[in-house]
């Protein structure tokens, strides 16, 4: 695996990687890498024949009370996994090759932006938007892959793609691939490492709340106490406060419509998503809302 941190290192070692016709696939990660990336690069091999991956720790998607200092940087061990994993470039810029002197564009997704996630975290998507554009422009891949678990993100990088008629990659050759999770159901994250003992056994819950929800939707409950059935089991597993827990069209993000009893139309896909706080992490979850993620096995128990 080859390693590069400067535009002219990476524009000479992506026409090697194309030589000869062969498609490139790009994986984004700010690092901190755990098996959800990994399953990100094992996805793209089966995509393209070259795989990228970038990790850059984006300033311009982090609030000023957000966790920038702390976020974890461990661009050794990453590069360890990735050479592992197979990863034929490694794209690991500055701060400064990224955003050099005098930058001042930002791109905006707007209205997709300002809800959810974006409530709460203001520019955060503008520089989501920014820097992704940046990269698949630096990298030119053919297909680009990013987690469900942000399905806000995943929904906004393609809205970005449609919108501006980009071709590498095209909006349909953006990949979302399904959550990977730990055995006790908890979404895999960087910031799951924020967490206790005590509060990672605790976070389990969010996983199983979300489980019970979906079901009971589906069973025929009204959308409405289904959701307070929701919100309540996750504060009360010791949850300091929820920042949302919605149903949303899986596609446009807009509120999921309800028939006049309350329950869920059931024309459209449809995710619940979830975002809440406990001890220093922030924890996103989103789930189809679909009979296979209501009778899954139950998870096993957290440790």
């Amino acid at each position: 695996m080859q390693t590069v941190s400067t535009r002219a290192d990476l524009a000479n070692a992506l026409t090697l990687l194309k030589s000869g016709g062969k498609t490139l696939a790009l994986v984004p990660t700010m690092g901190a890498l755990h098996e959800g990336h990994l399953t990100l690069v094992r996805q793209a091999r089966a995509h393209a024949d070259r795989v990228v991956v970038s990790i850059f720790v984006n300033p311009r998607q982090f609030g000023a009370n957000e966790d920038l200092a702390a976020y974890p940087r461990q661009l050794a061990q990453d590069s360890d996994l990735l050479r592992a994993a197979g990863v034929d470039l490694l794209w690991a810029p500055t701060v400064g090759a990224v955003y050099p002197d005098g930058y001042v564009t930002t791109v905006s997704v707007p209205g997709l932006d300002t809800m959810l996630c974006g409530m709460q975290r203001t520019g955060h998507f503008d520089g989501v938007a920014t820097v992704v554009l940046k990269l698949f422009n630096q990298v030119r891949p053919d297909v680009a892959l990013f987690g469900e678990k942000d399905w806000q993100q995943l929904t906004i990088i393609r809205r970005m793609a449609r919108d501006l008629d980009l071709a590498f990659p095209a909006a349909g050759a953006i990949i979302g691939v399904p959550t990977v999770r730990e055995a006790d159901g908890l979404a895999m994250s960087s910031r799951n490492r924020y967490l206790s003992a005590d509060e990672r056994r605790r976070a389990a819950v969010l996983n199983q709340a979300m489980r019970r929800c979906i079901g009971a939707i589906l069973a025929g409950d009204a959308a409405g106490p289904a959701l307070d059935m929701l919100r309540r089991s996750i504060l009360t597993a010791g949850f300091d406060r929820i920042d949302y827990a919605e149903l949303r069209d899986a596609d446009t993000l807009a509120a999921a419509v309800t028939h006049a009893d309350g329950r869920l139309q059931s024309d459209r896909a449809t995710r619940l998503l979830v975002a809440a706080h406990i001890g220093r992490a922030r924890l996103i979850d989103n789930m189809a809302v679909e009979p296979a993620m209501a009778t899954l096995p139950e998870p096993a128990t957290a440790p």
